[in-house]
């Protein structure tokens, strides 16, 4: 049956070539090989093998270029197409053929699917009627390949792929293979599966797994008043400047360039970020 040879490796016998294929065949089937692949063209009736599929213009084919993700057999692989009424198009590194991943698989939203370039940890199944789709790995499969974490990654910067879509939060893993939970409360917006984040290590918890940010941090939330504030402070000696809200637009304008108001307005700004305090007509870091 067609389905017992989609998606593995099968040895076929020649039968036949043209310009550019050999035919080979197998089980009453035929597959075609492109000659490009192979270092010697073999004999009539000579055995072949390869990885054996069916290409967008439905022929069956085999590639001597075996993919890495399989059944049984997961990796990532690039999004390259989404269609809304079928599912999302991975590339797994097959000739002339992307494999999609059904949107059965897919949230009913579908702003949070994954989209052309995002990534998606995938293996193959092959259905009835022998058409290879992408499986996505399951919360176990994507458990079993994680690393614990380490507590020194406290508030470093992390790269992640988004893997599950929950309503308590997004859950991710890191390039470093850490698994990580992104809180509804710690983003603006949720992401999508697959899309790769930027995120901020909040905490790590017990049993190694991060909690993570997508949230920028306070002082990167502020203006470039409030920025330039704040370096001046972190640069003078005692973490001090003898500046307030009390001080006088001339004081304010000669030693910072701006105006009171703007002084005013990014003080505020890191008092809200926790980050100074005026105390005895100080403005003091932190």
């Amino acid at each position: 049956m067609l389905a017992d040879l989609i998606g593995h490796q099968i040895t076929a016998q020649v039968m036949d070539e043209n310009e550019e294929y050999v035919f080979a065949q197998a089980e009453g089937l035929t597959f075609r090989l492109a000659k490009k692949e192979l270092l010697k063209l073999p004999k009539l009736g000579a055995n072949i093998t390869g990885f054996a599929y069916e290409n967008e213009d439905h022929q069956l084919q085999l590639t001597k270029i075996v993919p890495k993700i399989g059944i049984d057999r997961y990796a990532w692989g690039e999004v390259v197409n989404v269609n809304r009424s079928l599912g999302v198009f991975v590339d797994i590194g097959l000739p002339n053929k992307d494999v999609a991943v059904s949107l059965d698989e897919l949230s009913e939203l579908t702003n949070l699917w994954p989209k052309k370039g995002d990534r998606l940890m995938i293996g193959l199944k092959v259905d009835s009627k022998g058409r290879l789709w992408g499986d996505l790995a399951s919360e176990e499969m994507i458990h079993a390949v994680s690393v614990k974490a380490e507590n020194k990654l406290k508030n470093k910067d992390v790269t992640a792929t988004v893997y599950r879509l929950k309503i308590v939060g997004s859950y991710v893993i890191t390039t470093d293979y850490n698994l990580g939970f992104i809180h509804p409360t710690e983003r603006d917006e949720e992401p999508r599966l697959g899309q790769v984040v930027h995120a901020r290590v909040i905490g790590v918890r017990d049993d190694g797994t991060l909690n993570l940010s997508l949230k920028p941090r306070a002082y990167e939330a502020i203006s470039d008043d409030a920025q330039m504030l704040l370096a001046a402070l972190q640069h003078s000696a005692d973490k001090t400047l003898p500046f307030t809200d009390k001080s006088t637009p001339d004081e304010i304008k000669a030693y910072f360039g701006i105006s009171k108001g703007q002084f005013k307005r990014a003080v505020g700004h890191l008092m809200k970020a926790g980050l100074v305090q005026q105390k005895d007509g100080l403005l003091v870091l932190n």
